[in-house]
C-alpha cells in the first residue's frame, strides 16, 4: 500500500475537500473522457447525490461541478477567471472546455440535486454525462468523491481499496504494526521509511520542493488568515475572529499578565485562521481534508513559533510522518465526513498532527504511533453535522481544538517510553466500525445534530 505525501496533502480551494474539490476533479476527468472518446459531443449533465446533494449548496458543489466541466481544476485555480467563465456560462449556456466543442450546459436544467436517489458506493457520489445533438446521453460515470479530494469511479470502487500499481516501495507498511517492525528492523524513522518510500517513486529533488510548497502554502493560508476581518459568505453571518484574537494576543507578548493556558490560544488561532480562509473558498491544503484543513497548520506553526529547538528544516519530516498516519486511517478505514463523521475528519488531523509533533520532538517510532492513537482515540464518535451544510460551525473551532488535543496526545507520548494500552491499528479500526454505526443524519447531511438544534440565519 503507497499512498504518497502528496495524496494526502493536495492544494485546492474552499470549502470541502469531499464536496468541492472531488467534483472538481471529477469533472476533470469527465473531460478527458471525452477527449478520448470516438462521440460527437453536444452537451452535458450532472447529479449530486446523498450527502453531496444534502449539503452541496453549503459546500459550493454545484459551482465546483460547473467549473470543472468548464476546465478549472483545485491546484490551479483562478477565482477572477472562474467568476467571468460563470458569468459568461449565464448568458449563453454554452462552455468550451480545452480540446472539446462548444457544449450546452443550463446551470438550472442541467444540473441537479438528487435528494431521494443516493448512489450505492458511497454516500458522497455524482453522475456526469454527455449528449449528442437530440440530447441523448451518449457517455455516462458515476463518480464517488471519498473524502480529501479523492475521486475514484464506480468501477475503481468495485475493484477494491489496494489498487496501487507503481513501483514497489522498501517499506510498503499497511498497518501501524507493521509500520513498527519495519522501523525496528530497520533502524529507520518513520520519516526516514516514508522518505525512501517516496523517493522510489520521484525523486529526492521533487519531495523537497514539493514539500517546501506544501508547508508555503498552508503558513501564507496562515497569514492570510490572520490578517482578514469581515463576514464569511453562506448565510450564517459568521464573523472572522482570527485576526481580533490574534491581535490580542500580540498586545499581551512581553507584559508577563498572560496565564500559561494563552498557549492554547495560540494553537486555536493558527487553526481558525485556516479554517475560515477555507470557509471564505480560499486557498488550502487537504490535511488529510480541507475541513480540517487547520489542524496540521496550527501545530507546524506552534512549534516553528513556540518550540525554543524548533527548526523550519524539521518542517519535511513532520509533513512524512503525519503522511504515513494519514495513509493508514485512509486504507484502513475512513477520512471522509460523509462516511463516519467528522472522527474521520479532524480526528485524523489531531493523530497526523501529533504523530508529526512527536517525531520532530525526537520521539521513537513507538512514541509516534502512540501520540497518533492518543490523539485519534479522543476524537472516537465525533459526529459531522455542520450547520446550514457550511464548513463553519463546530468545524472553525474545532480544529483549534484538535491542535491543542494534538500537541497534548505528542506531549504525554514523549513523557513515555512507547508502550501503551491500545494499539493504533484498534483505534482506527474502532472508529472503522464506529463510522459504520453512525447513523447517517449526523455524516455530512445536516439532518441531525447542531445542524437541526441552532438558527440556520
Amino acid at each position: 500500500m503507497f499512498l504518497s505525501v502528496f495524496d494526502m496533502f493536495k492544494v485546492g480551494i474552499g470549502p470541502s475537500s469531499s464536496h468541492t474539490m472531488g467534483p472538481m476533479v471529477a469533472a476533470a476527468r469527465f473531460l478527458d473522457m471525452m477527449r478520448a472518446s470516438p462521440f460527437e459531443f453536444h452537451g452535458l449533465r450532472a447529479s449530486l447525490h446523498g450527502s453531496l446533494a444534502f449539503t452541496g449548496v453549503g459546500h459550493a458543489t454545484d459551482r465546483a461541478t460547473i467549473l470543472g466541466l468548464g476546465g478549472f481544476v483545485p491546484d490551479t485555480y483562478d477565482d477572477e477567471k472562474a467568476e467571468a467563465f460563470l458569468a459568461e456560462l449565464a448568458k449563453t449556456h454554452q462552455m468550451q472546455p480545452e480540446g472539446l466543442p462548444a457544449l450546452h450546459f443550463d446551470p438550472k436544467a442541467d444540473l441537479v440535486f438528487d435528494y431521494d436517489h443516493a448512489l450505492e458506493g458511497h454516500a458522497n457520489g455524482m453522475i456526469l454525462m454527455a449528449t449528442d445533438a437530440q440530447g441523448d446521453v451518449i457517455l455516462r460515470q458515476v463518480f464517488y468523491s471519498i473524502g480529501g479530494g479523492f475521486v475514484v469511479t464506480e468501477e475503481e470502487l468495485a475493484q477494491g481499496k489496494d489498487t496501487d500499481e507503481g513501483a514497489p516501495v522498501p517499506f510498503p507498511f499497511k498497518s501501524a504494526n507493521e509500520m513498527l517492525a519495519m522501523a525496528k528492523s530497520s533502524g529507520k524513522s518513520i520519516a526516514q521509511m516514508k522518505r525512501a518510500n517516496e523517493v522510489a517513486r520521484g525523486c529526492p529533488e521533487s519531495l523537497s520542493k514539493g514539500t517546501a510548497r506544501i508547508w508555503q502554502v498552508m503558513n501564507d493560508c496562515i497569514n492570510r488568515g490572520l490578517e482578514r476581518e469581515g463576514i464569511l459568505p453562506g448565510g450564517l453571518f459568521v464573523r472572522r475572529r482570527a485576526k481580533a484574537i490574534h491581535d490580542s494576543l500580540l498586545a499581551e507578548r512581553g507584559m508577563n499578565q498572560s496565564p500559561p493556558h494563552t498557549i492554547n490560544d495560540w494553537m486555536s488561532v493558527y487553526a481558525m485562521a485556516v479554517n475560515e480562509e477555507n470557509a471564505a473558498g480560499g486557498q488550502v491544503v487537504t490535511a488529510p481534508t480541507n475541513g480540517a484543513a487547520g489542524t496540521l497548520p496550527a501545530v507546524i506553526r506552534y512549534y516553528l513559533d513556540h518550540v525554543p529547538s524548533a527548526s523550519e528544516s524539521h518542517v519535511e519530516d513532520f509533513l512524512l510522518t503525519a503522511a504515513a498516519i494519514a495513509g493508514l486511517v485512509k486504507f484502513n478505514a475512513s477520512i471522509s465526513g460523509a462516511e463516519a463523521g467528522c472522527q474521520a475528519e479532524v480526528g485524523s488531523a489531531a493523530a497526523m498532527s501529533a504523530a508529526g509533533l512527536c517525531a520532530v520532538m525526537g520521539g521513537t517510532p513507538e512514541q509516534v504511533e502512540n501520540a497518533a492513537e492518543i490523539a485519534l482515540e479522543h476524537h472516537l464518535g465525533m459526529t459531522c453535522d455542520p450547520v446550514k451544510g457550511l464548513v463553519q460551525v463546530p468545524c472553525i473551532e474545532r480544529n483549534g481544538l484538535a491542535a491543542i488535543k494534538a500537541v497534548s496526545a505528542a506531549s504525554l507520548a514523549l513523557r513515555g517510553d512507547g508502550q501503551h494500552f491500545v494499539p493504533l491499528d484498534a483505534c482506527i479500526e474502532t472508529m472503522r466500525q464506529t463510522g459504520a454505526d453512525m447513523h447517517e443524519k449526523y455524516k455530512e447531511t445536516s439532518l441531525g445534530g447542531l445542524a437541526v438544534n441552532v438558527p440556520n440565519c
